[in-house]
């Protein structure tokens, strides 16, 4: 049975699918392979791959992307992988690092590298906001409540800009009448934004 063929889809929604996968896509040299490759077809903003369940999970923007369209670029990622032999796992892996190979199936281990990606970026941003909130110690002892849910408001701004970068620079500003309801809401939130500023500054 090929790789393709074992590929079975087990949830679709508007915008997250998840798939069953074989061992051979659980490896640990071969699954940020695999992730980093579909995170690069345009539309998809994040994938998980869990080596332990040897699940994969997608999440996609269903306006640049269909569900179709995206299962035929993942069986065209998996197909070229293959080809390069990839998958392929060397005969002497097992019996020359034991003891690497124990911790890498360790299922703390395997969980800390899934999540090390994913909140890597946001524990930065995270703590470039911290710093600027520092230097307002005062007004966070006065009113820590405000402080508090302003920091919060900063940081989900932040997670939207990442999350959809791609479609501003690649879809929003070259058709932007054709998204026009994408910019309003745009707009709508920085309004929001810059009015909490000032309201905050008086």
């Amino acid at each position: 049975m090929s790789i393709q063929q074992e590929i079975i889809l087990r949830y679709n929604s508007s915008g997250h699918v998840r798939f069953q996968i074989p061992e051979c896509l659980c490896r640990d040299t071969v699954a940020p392979i695999v992730s980093n490759a579909i995170l690069q077809i345009e539309g998809v903003y994040r994938v998980n791959l869990f080596r332990n369940k040897q699940k994969l999970a997608i999440r996609f923007t269903q306006e640049s992307l269909s569900f179709t369209e995206l299962s035929k670029q993942l069986l065209n990622i998996i197909t070229e992988l293959e080809k390069k032999g990839i998958f392929k796992q060397p005969g002497n892996a097992k019996s020359d690092h034991p003891l690497k190979n124990k911790l890498a199936s360790w299922k703390g281990t395997r969980w800390a590298k899934e999540k090390y990606v994913e909140t890597k970026e946001t524990a930065q941003a995270i703590g470039i906001l911290a710093k600027l909130g520092l230097k307002k110690k005062p007004e966070i002892l006065k009113n820590p409540e405000k402080t508090l849910i302003t920091f919060f408001n900063d940081v989900l701004v932040l997670f939207l800009i990442k999350t959809h970068w791609k479609l501003i620079t690649k879809k929003w500003l070259l058709e932007p009448m054709k998204y026009r309801y994408q910019w309003l809401t745009i707009f709508y939130l920085m309004y929001l934004l810059i009015r909490s500023k000032a309201n905050k500054n008086k």
